[in-house]
């Protein structure tokens, strides 16, 4: 239990000219978590201790945060629901600690009541994604980012809602969290180099047909070029530009473990482009958590 007096007394410390000294106040402060940090902020605002302080102030409140963000994906890693949504807050919030959670999921059901008011029982899969695309791409105007498709933002789902553009995962990612919550069968492909989105054959209308899929998929769905709808045969072809063996996970829908470990891939990615590495080693350590 957090004791005010302690935390108080400690943070009074955080300047000590003595490096061990500082050191054990440092675990001492983060020992608390979170709680601690609503002291911390108005030891920073309030109190002139200096530079120093300020600055291991600064430190500990991030280090505290960073090992809030670890806790949090390992509760949702063991989790049983794994809610995509709330693993891409989680990362989200690593970045932006004053994240306005509330604000996020209103804005998803924003968007899910706009598509919901323009989709219903008697629209075929295919009508279905041409309304679920026209309201995503042309009435909210997401798109895909470009002119500068390595930075970080592309993969923060806050700065996607709020600029609307991003990187083939996150758009994946926000699409078919929408799409799933309207009870339309589309999920994310982890393929190489890209990531896109399948919609499940749930009717079986490929039983019917000569040229059935193997995998259960109707079609696949590229975000990053404003749903566009493909098949099994692009996929093959476009391993072989890569030169890439086809696999089966090439083509099916993957988990939500891995779609969140592909986004901190990709912002491992991006953090090295533009040489931060202090936030490059805090993903691989997030990252981690999946083992």
């Amino acid at each position: 239990m957090l004791s005010v007096q302690s935390v108080q007394a400690l943070i009074h410390l955080v300047d000590d000219p003595n490096d061990q000294v500082f050191e054990h106040v440092r675990g001492q402060l983060k020992s608390y978590g979170k709680d601690a940090i609503p002291y911390l902020e108005y030891s920073w605002e309030s109190e002139d201790f200096g530079l120093l302080f300020q600055n291991r102030i600064e430190t500990i409140i991030h280090e505290i945060q960073v090992e809030e963000s670890k806790s949090d994906l390992i509760l949702w890693r063991n989790s049983k629901e794994k809610d995509l949504l709330q693993a891409a807050i989680i990362i989200a919030k690593f970045q932006y600690p004053g994240l306005n959670i509330e604000g996020i999921y209103q804005e998803i059901e924003k968007i899910r009541k706009s598509i919901w008011l323009e989709i219903n029982e008697n629209q075929t899969a295919f009508e279905k994604i041409n309304v679920f695309n026209k309201v995503f791409y042309e009435m909210y105007h997401f798109k895909g980012n470009t002119q500068t498709f390595h930075s970080p933002l592309n993969s923060f789902l806050n700065t996607v809602l709020e600029t609307k553009k991003g990187n083939p995962l996150t758009l994946s990612l926000i699409y078919s969290v929408i799409a799933q919550q309207l009870n339309i069968p589309v999920f994310g492909v982890n393929l190489p180099n890209h990531f896109v989105l399948c919609y499940m054959d749930e009717n079986q209308v490929h039983s019917m047909l000569e040229d059935k899929s193997k995998y259960g998929v109707l079609f696949y769905i590229n975000t990053y070029s404003k749903g566009k709808i493909f098949y099994e045969n692009d996929i093959v072809q476009f391993l072989a530009q890569l030169k890439i063996t086809p696999e089966r996970n090439h083509f099916e829908p993957c988990s939500n473990s891995v779609i969140i470990q592909r986004m901190l891939t990709n912002l491992i990615a991006s953090f090295q482009q533009v040489g931060n590495l202090e936030k490059v080693e805090e993903l691989i350590d997030l990252r981690n958590v999946f083992g």
